[in-house]
């Protein structure tokens, strides 16, 4: 309700006093400084995370996954007697296999933080309507095949179970950005490349 009231007031300023605001709706977003704390963040980040805590639990870098614990809790804490393998263990994390909730059949689309960036300042120059706009890719995929394309960014050689005790959440989300494109704009950075981008960001940041 919040947004939706913001979103007419910037209408009715535009109607009333002559101003030039625009509303955007964005899809889902990804990128460098996102959240990736386990318990609030979304998939992206969520998904990358976990394969990356399974990749050093592999390699057996203990103080690595400490350190990252300590940068993003999850719940916990490592201390000089905890044992992290039963600790990511506990919330579906370990060197073999990473476990998921649901199925991995929903759809849903994701555009990097740069290019939202990027449409913005592009609306900010070519558009004047007061009409919400939608920004995304206009394409999106099921996430399972996201989880596929995230494991093989970060490297992790472990199976991928899925949980299907756990909610699905909505089947499909995806914009509608024919009013976008038709002014000219479309996104510059496809999945793939924004989640290296992102993950080299994680890790050179940790």
């Amino acid at each position: 309700m919040a947004k939706i009231a913001a979103i007419k007031l910037c209408q009715y300023y535009n109607d009333q006093y002559g101003t030039n605001f625009i509303s955007v709706m964005p899809t889902n977003l990804y990128g460098s400084h996102d959240n990736f704390n386990l318990e609030t963040a979304h998939v992206l980040p969520s998904l990358m995370r976990k394969f990356y805590l399974g990749k050093l639990l592999q390699e057996r870098k203990y103080d690595a996954i400490a350190k990252d614990v300590r940068r993003f809790p999850v719940g916990f804490q490592l201390d000089s007697t905890g044992d992290p393998e039963g600790i990511l263990n506990n919330i579906g994390i370990t060197g073999s296999h990473i476990t998921l909730w649901g199925s991995g059949s929903p759809y849903r689309e994701f555009l990097h933080v740069d290019d939202l960036a990027d449409a913005a300042v592009f609306l900010m120059e070519q558009y004047n309507e007061s009409e919400i706009i939608n920004i995304g890719t206009g394409e999106d995929l099921p996430i399972k095949e996201l989880a596929e394309l995230v494991r093989k960014v970060v490297g992790y050689r472990g199976e991928v179970i899925w949980d299907k005790s756990k909610p699905d959440g909505t089947p499909r989300k995806l914009l509608d950005v024919t009013k976008m494109t038709s002014l000219g704009w479309r996104p510059k950075i496809s999945l793939e490349e924004g989640i290296r981008k992102t993950y080299e960001w994680y890790v050179a940041s940790s």
